[in-house]
């Protein structure tokens, strides 16, 4: 097939992404939006716009027929899903496949299998892909669930097999406490997934996310293109990425990727996918264990460190694959220069539960630096709405080692003015500052455990001051700002007081 109109069921940054790869490949993109979204920068940037509904994303971003109606009046031959809403969800990408219309992404069943989390760690134990230690009761009651937990020993997962992004998912140390647990992870399993199915996985303490950018194609031919750490998270959400890891040795790399190819090819793999690790730390002086923990079977938020480090374009490839062509890489040609970080950008305010924000960006400079990336679904004066997810931009730097890389990227950071709303620029500063991310020490619970302190411990000062300047810069004798009578010269990046109220 010979692409040249591609529609993007998605906004934001991803969007945004999307079309700028459209823009080098000379084919025409098509957004959707929202009414929420109308004068967003995804509608700016492509070559068309359809609007498919109001601001609830049931009625708009999740409605297949909406969007499937978008792609049959423009004549689009192919669906980018990008990530998030119907990326992985196997109902719409049948349903374009039924349309005629290629699904950039894998097959429909294979993103029913990958989503199943039982299925997924059968096909991989069977595969000889490492599984977390656990067991799958064929009895669904909660006294099924409660043995199930008991054969494999405290603490325990209690998970959903539908989950993701830690819904339906309950941990358990004291034995008393199994029954309730059991009841809530299987009620938000229902309510999230329509799905009350539940394993129980080993816990494991402490543990480094770890996963590997996996691409396939139609041919038969599947490459890694080596490991991301993820490891800094909260509530399961990355916020912090980075490759290489700095927990991996050429040993544990090599056997690790290895793992994810073999797991790509079990699966029958096509298009860009991650498969998803936990490492536990080792103990008595043996070497670290790696465990399957999911496939992701889209594009990751996080795919800007690999292709700055690898010098590959993913977007390019998946475009490619959709088109039935080979994969444009063998794997000996694959090899990682350098660092590369990324720092997800939110609107909220840590210091109050990290409460997502909206309003007006009143000042959004994105840092112009060698070695800086920047991708964003926003520009000075957008909304910043309640509807969707609070990410207002991915900054990544890439560095010949990994602390000039973080040295870049907290410069970056620091040259990055957002007035309107309250962001997490200051949290990530302090963590990219903390002494065992330097060391690379950080556990997947680390910043859930130590927000409180790592808020109380900032300088509120660093950053305010590049945003005095271009505040003042573009708004002489302005004296408030951003819904507040405070002005920019007292500025504080924890104050309730800044940002707009909903």
């Amino acid at each position: 097939m010979e692409l040249t109109r591609l529609l993007i069921a998605n906004r934001g940054e991803i969007a945004v992404r999307v079309i700028r790869a459209c823009r080098e490949l000379g084919i025409e993109s098509i957004a959707v939006y929202s009414d929420a979204d109308a004068r967003a920068q995804h509608v700016r940037l492509a070559d068309r716009a359809v609007r498919i509904g109001p601001p609830p994303p049931t009625e708009s971003y999740l409605s297949i027929p909406a969007i499937l109606e978008a792609a049959r009046a423009t004549a689009a031959q192919a669906i980018h899903p990008g990530y998030g809403f119907l990326s992985e969800n196997a109902d719409f990408a049948a349903a374009c496949e039924a349309a005629g219309v290629a699904f950039v992404g894998p097959r429909a069943d294979v993103i029913a299998r990958m989503g199943s989390k039982i299925e997924a760690r059968r096909m991989m134990r069977a595969a000889g892909v490492p599984v977390v230690p656990g067991e799958t009761p064929g009895d669904q009651s909660d006294g099924g669930v409660q043995r199930a937990a008991e054969l494999v020993g405290l603490p325990v997962l209690i998970k959903a097999s539908a989950g993701g992004g830690g819904k339906g998912m309950r941990r358990v140390a004291d034995a008393a406490d199994l029954r309730d647990a059991i009841q809530a992870a299987r009620r938000e399993a229902v309510a999230a997934f329509d799905d009350g199915t539940l394993y129980v996985e080993r816990l494991i303490a402490r543990p480094h996310h770890v996963e590997v950018q996996i691409v396939g194609d139609a041919h038969g031919h599947v490459v890694h293109l080596f490991e991301r750490e993820c490891s800094v998270q909260r509530r399961h959400q990355k916020v912090i990425e980075e490759t290489p890891s700095p927990l991996l040795t050429p040993a544990l790399r090599a056997a690790m990727t290895e793992a994810a190819v073999r797991a790509a090819h079990a699966a029958g793999y096509h298009n860009a996918g991650t498969i998803e690790f936990l490492v536990e730390p080792p103990s008595g002086g043996g070497p670290p264990h790696f465990y399957f923990l999911e496939m992701n079977t889209r594009l990751q938020v996080e795919h800007p460190v690999t292709e700055l480090v690898v010098g590959v374009d993913l977007v390019h490839a998946q475009l490619a694959v959709a088109a039935g062509r080979p994969l444009p890489w063998v794997q000996d040609a694959l090899t990682q220069r350098g660092h590369a970080i990324e720092a997800r950008v939110y609107a909220e305010a840590p210091a109050r539960g990290y409460v997502p924000q909206a309003g007006r960006l009143l000042l959004f400079r994105e840092p112009r630096m060698p070695g800086v990336r920047v991708d964003t679904g926003f520009a000075e004066g957008d909304e910043v709405t309640v509807h969707y997810d609070p990410l207002l931009a991915k900054v990544i730097a890439h560095a010949e080692t990994r602390d000039d890389a973080i040295d870049r990227l907290r410069a970056a950071l620091r040259a990055f003015p957002i007035l309107g709303v309250d962001t997490n620029i200051p949290l990530i500063l302090t963590v990219l500052e903390h002494p065992s991310f330097g060391d690379g020490q950080l556990d997947t619970g680390f910043l859930d455990r130590e927000t409180e302190a790592l808020v109380a411990g900032h300088d509120s000062e660093t950053l305010p001051e590049v945003i005095r300047a271009a505040f003042a810069a573009d708004h002489p004798g302005a004296d408030g700002g951003a819904g507040s009578s405070a002005g920019p010269n007292d500025w504080d990046p924890w104050s309730p007081a800044n940002g707009e109220r909903r």
